[in-house]
């Protein structure tokens, strides 16, 4: 800077250089995302599913002792190998009506659509007791008044609403 430049005015440059770094930056940066690697393909994204389960009344501790010694023993196999990278398991807080209500959903985030299908093989490498694990298994089927697994795609909220 010159040095005969005042105080005020070498203060002004000095905001002047700095805002035009910041918004460099930001061009830069929105250069990079528009023109910048391609879209994951379909096999590498992330697949998202959540399981829900609705279990009689007055039996969900037993429910999810069994579940939690199957199902979850599993998910923690397949996120350390790689399988999955997270998984959330919710409970209400409160009770619904009869129509609406759960007591579990667990939401699985696989690494990929490929990933998820090595469930069973990783229960057989768990449980080699395939036979006490069925019999199990079946009593917290026995519990379950209703269960579904919805795949979850997520969308662009700024987007026509598809993937």
């Amino acid at each position: 800077m010159n040095p005969r430049t005042s105080p005020c005015s070498q203060s002004r440059l000095i905001a002047i250089f700095v805002l035009a770094t910041a918004f460099g930056g930001v061009s830069r940066a929105r250069a990079q995302q528009a023109g910048g690697s391609p879209p994951a393909t379909a096999s590498e994204k992330p697949y998202l599913v959540e399981w829900v389960y609705k279990v009689k009344w007055g039996y969900a501790d037993e429910f999810w002792q069994l579940f939690k010694k199957y199902q979850i023993a599993t998910l923690n196999r397949e996120k350390e190998l790689g399988y999955l990278t997270s998984f959330t398991v919710y409970r209400p807080g409160y009770h619904a009506g009869e129509d609406s209500r759960w007591e579990y959903r667990i939401v699985i985030a696989y690494k990929n659509i490929s990933s998820s299908g090595h469930g069973s093989e990783v229960e057989k490498q768990l449980f080699p007791d395939q036979a006490t694990m069925k019999r199990e298994e079946n009593r917290r089927w026995e519990l379950t008044e209703a269960h579904y697994d919805l795949p979850i795609h997520t969308i662009d909220p700024n987007g026509d609403g598809t993937e």
